[in-house]
């Protein structure tokens, strides 16, 4: 069993669903008193929103739940985040293909947040759909499977 694991959450700017998942995911494993075990991080395929927060929508849902973001700034995923990333986790399709333009997955670590909530469906843009609400929803469904996979890895 591993002692740690670490996931990253992708999204296209990582300024919408990915840092949701960031901190919904943070949230979920400091309950679980697991946060010195798994590592969570997230980032974008694009590089358009580099530096800028948490897009104002997105951080107004995670405060509706009593979550924070504050000092999150989009960062684009890269080559060593892969080599370093126990999980990679997408949102989209979309954001798969551009994942492997950035890095091979030789070690299938990338896989869709869904599937960790049995669920076989894209979590769409909220930037496009407005849709934050049913966003939050479907990653907290996708997180709170996430972190039973974890640990049982961890024999937690």
């Amino acid at each position: 069993m591993k002692q740690k694991v670490s996931v990253m959450f992708i999204c296209h700017g990582n300024i919408c669903r990915s840092p949701m998942a960031e901190f919904i995911m943070k949230d979920l494993v400091k309950k679980a008193g697991l946060g010195d075990r798994i590592l969570v991080a997230s980032a974008a395929t694009s590089s358009e929103e580099i530096g800028n927060p948490v897009y104002p929508p997105a951080r107004r849902e995670l405060a509706r739940h009593g979550l924070g973001c504050a000092g999150k700034t989009a960062q684009r995923m890269t080559a060593r985040d892969y080599r370093e990333c126990d999980y990679l986790i997408y949102m989209e399709r979309y954001n798969l293909r551009n994942m492997l333009r950035i890095v091979d997955d030789p070690e299938g670590k990338m896989r869709p947040l869904m599937s960790f909530a049995g669920r076989d469906e894209d979590i769409e843009d909220p930037w496009y759909t407005g849709n934050f609400s049913g966003v939050y929803a479907q990653i907290e469904a996708g997180c709170r499977g996430l972190l039973e996979t974890l640990k049982r890895e961890l024999g937690a």
